[in-house]
């Protein structure tokens, strides 16, 4: 509703009325609609939606009234709508059980049940208001609004200025549900201020003399507060505080966040941590949203006092203090950009002065041992994809790896691609991986790779399923320091060498299937039997050849059919083959059990695998898995690997889940009786592989989870049988309601990164909602 600054005319439109009774209503341009009867009224349901009234009425905009009767008073130059009466002006709202307009001085009075409604859907509710001035300005009484977030805000008495700020006297604010049965009853919390302002254009409210209640009881009183208007998605101001009372490095420390709006598309949070143990940290995170990509960079700079303690690694070397005093810092750095609809290009960067520095400031990222970064180009295509990117990693726990023996990749480039089905029903792939690979202590190498695969699946009459691949490999190297790690050849000459291996397979699946429980149930067995022939290379490792990609060897359920079990392609398995397995399922009304078992049967024998590979005889380990879920309330999973000549386990694992409705309990063992990794710490041809490669893997985990009506626990732990120590426990309490939540944390590790051992972590953390969260730690 809009005060014009001259006279003008209406229109009047009423079922007793006629054009004739059309006066100057106070300079206002109006179209005044009475309503029909009162069983064609609109009903009008606003959201709850923050009021803002920063939209613009244009002045010659008419207003619409409709009611169930209106009354002029020419004596007092007033007219009075009374009965579900709205008030419409452009996108602005106005609805009451009885509104007056006085038309000498502008001004609306609306009594009971008033709502004023604004262009975006918000609403503010009060039983009496004064408004002038195209709704901008006036006072209300006993008014009450709905924010979002179910956030409500109450007052008795509100005073509106220029549409922008709202002052209000003895405000309540609270994000909690108010009880239908005794909507006087306190909230669970809420905050009482003597005044508050509301400043629309800012997005704060303001709150001073204020109590925060916890059941309807004072608990703390704050002088002054200010907050963010839940309506506002993004607004520069102090995130909430946290302390952390104590901690090994930092001891007590303080964060200070403050975010900062840059504009629509992108934000900066910059933090002080200020600690008595150490010096202070100033940290960022910079966040950018582009229509063709994003960019999000987080870094810090502080001045560390630690001194790390020299120590021995697990391989027996001793390991300075490092460079982990004085200035540090550290930027990790991401981002993603489409040139076009076929390419993109991207590029991850992770980088830190030093490991103890992470650690001391508890920057994200510690307890891993790399950093890894990367830039990239990739493609996309219809059936192919192609990428080039560089490759750099910093060591961070010398105690199992070192620095100079990580590798730096530049260039590596990948292609795919996958043909449609051809004229025989066969289809055609082809695949490369081509790198060069940098080491200061270590093999450096080059390679050029090239893989092509043809696959013709068919039937027969009886139901069998077979598959008939064709299948090239064939690399090309150039190395030098074979004789370092991870190789350890006993050659010191720059080494150019290669390989090609065909191999040609034949599998055959011959699914029997049948119905139980009258039609519900399905019942499959299924034999499934592969020959596979490759010429035998011995897996290259008399021919000098390289090893990147294939230092571990993978034989269990999952490779017990696949041409290579390698993880890449610079070891291929060789030589005649034969695999064979038995597949069964049944499944009904909701259960199933899932078997599959078999073994492999080779020709050739290549002695010098990783031990306990699996295949170190004519007939290999048996390979099985099962899984059973009988119901809803279990589920189990168990994969192992048999030695047929020991009778003793090669591999082993399983996960179980059970429970009920808010309760339910999980659990996981794994076993492998070597660790992989430490094979190639050292030159094993010589001195065989390193004591630590002979520790066993056989970890025990479980852990339960339960939650009842606002109350969640949980709790895991973590234990090494071989070792007899656990390896980390932990777990959570918490309460969560629709405006408050109360979480504890705890978590124990037990393994040392670095020579330092983790000490135990404490969290608590309480969240009023709308407001933020705050912890101690």
């Amino acid at each position: 509703m809009t005060v014009a600054s001259r006279p003008s005319r209406f229109r009047l439109l009423h079922r007793r009325r006629t054009l004739a009774a059309a006066t100057a209503l106070g300079g206002m341009t109006a179209c005044i609609l009475v309503a029909a009867p009162k069983e064609a009224h609109a009903q009008f349901r606003p959201q709850p939606m923050h009021l803002n009234t920063g939209a613009k009425t244009s002045p010659d905009e008419p207003a619409t009234f409709q009611s169930d009767s209106v009354d002029y008073d020419d004596h007092a130059n007033t007219v009075t709508w009374t009965g579900n009466v709205q008030v419409w002006q452009g996108d602005h709202v106005l609805r009451a059980d009885k509104i007056v307009f006085d038309r000498d001085t502008g001004i609306v009075a609306a009594r009971g049940n008033v709502a004023t409604i604004q262009p975006d859907g918000s609403v503010l509710y009060a039983n009496y208001a004064e408004l002038t001035g195209n709704m901008r300005d006036g006072i209300m009484l006993h008014v009450n609004a709905r924010l979002p977030e179910n956030a409500k805000l109450a007052a008795n008495g509100l005073r509106r200025t220029g549409g922008k700020v709202n002052v209000m006297s003895r405000a309540v604010y609270t994000a909690c549900e108010i009880c239908e049965k005794d909507k006087t009853r306190a909230p669970f919390w809420q905050f009482r201020a003597y005044d508050a302002t509301q400043d629309l254009q800012h997005e704060r409210i303001d709150f001073r003399d204020t109590f925060i209640d916890i059941f309807g009881i004072p608990v703390i009183y704050l002088p002054y507060f200010s907050m963010t208007d839940p309506s506002s998605k993004r607004h520069s101001g102090f995130l909430m505080p946290g302390v952390t009372p104590h901690d090994r490095y930092l001891g007590t420390y303080f964060t200070i966040p403050y975010y900062w709006v840059l504009d629509d598309s992108s934000d900066i949070t910059v933090q002080g941590l200020f600690s008595t143990k150490t010096g202070p940290q100033l940290s960022a995170q910079y966040r950018k949203l582009f229509n063709f990509g994003m960019l999000n960079v987080q870094g810090g700079i502080a001045y560390d006092t630690h001194r790390s303690s020299s120590y021995t690694n697990n391989f027996g070397e001793p390991v300075g203090r490092g460079n982990g005093h004085g200035m540090q810092g550290y930027i990790f750095a991401n981002g993603q950009f489409s040139i076009n609809k076929y390419w993109r290009a991207g590029a991850n960067i992770n980088l830190a002065t030093s490991a103890d520095y992470m650690r001391d400031y508890r920057v994200q990222g510690y307890g891993s041992d790399t950093l890894n970064s990367n830039v990239y180009l990739e493609g996309f295509g219809t059936g192919a994809y192609s990428r080039v990117d560089a490759q750099y990693y910093q060591g961070l726990n010398q105690g199992v790896i070192r620095n100079s023996d990580l590798p730096f990749v530049l260039p590596r480039y990948t292609y795919s691609y996958l043909a449609q089905p051809d004229a025989w029903g066969g289809r055609f792939g082809m695949s490369t991986t081509d790198f060069n690979v940098r080491r200061e202590n270590g093999t450096s190498d080059m390679r050029g790779q090239l893989a092509l695969n043809w696959d013709r699946p068919f039937t027969n009459r009886l139901g069998q399923k077979f598959l008939l691949t064709l299948h090239l490999d064939s690399m090309v190297y150039r190395a030098k320091k074979l004789y370092q790690q991870p190789n350890f050849y006993k050659t010191g000459a720059t080494s150019v060498s290669g390989q090609v291996l065909p191999t040609i397979a034949l599998k055959t699946n011959w699914p029997f299937i049948r119905t139980f429980e009258h039609g519900h149930g399905t019942q499959i067995v299924e034999p499934i039997v592969q020959a596979i022939y490759a010429p035998n290379t011995g897996a290259g490792t008399n021919d000098n050849i390289p090893n990147e990609d294939s230092l571990a060897y993978e034989f269990t359920d999952s490779t017990l059919f696949s041409l290579n079990r390698y993880q890449g392609t610079d070891r291929l398995d060789g030589g005649l083959r034969g695999n064979v397995g038995m597949h069964a399922n049944w499944t009904w009304d909701g259960h199933e059990i899932d078997l599959l078992g078999g073994a492999s049967f080779q020709e050739h024998i290549t002695q010098d695998r990783l031990p306990y590979s699996g295949l170190d005889h004519h007939v290999s380990d048996i390979v099985a898995r099962a899984r059973v879920v009988p119901n809803q309330y279990f589920d189990f999973t168990a994969r192992m690997r048999l030695n047929p000549y020991t009778s003793k386990f090669d591999f082993g694992d399983a996960l179980f889940s059970a429970g009920v409705p808010h309760f339910r309990v999980r659990g996981g063992y794994i076993y492998e009786p070597v660790t992989p990794y430490y094979y190639y710490a050292t030159d094993y041809r010589s001195s065989g592989p390193t004591q630590l490669y002979y520790v066993r893997t056989s970890e025990l985990s479980g852990g339960f989870s339960t939650d009842w009506a606002n109350w969640h626990l949980s709790g895991f732990a973590r234990r090494s049988l071989s070792r007899k120590e656990f390896v980390s426990l932990g777990g959570d309490i918490g309460y969560n309601n629709d405006c408050f939540g109360l979480d504890f944390m705890y978590l124990k590790q037990y393994t040392s990164i670095g020579g330092q051992q983790r000490n135990s972590t404490y969290l608590f953390t309480v969240s009023f909602k709308t407001l933020g969260a705050f912890g101690l730690k």
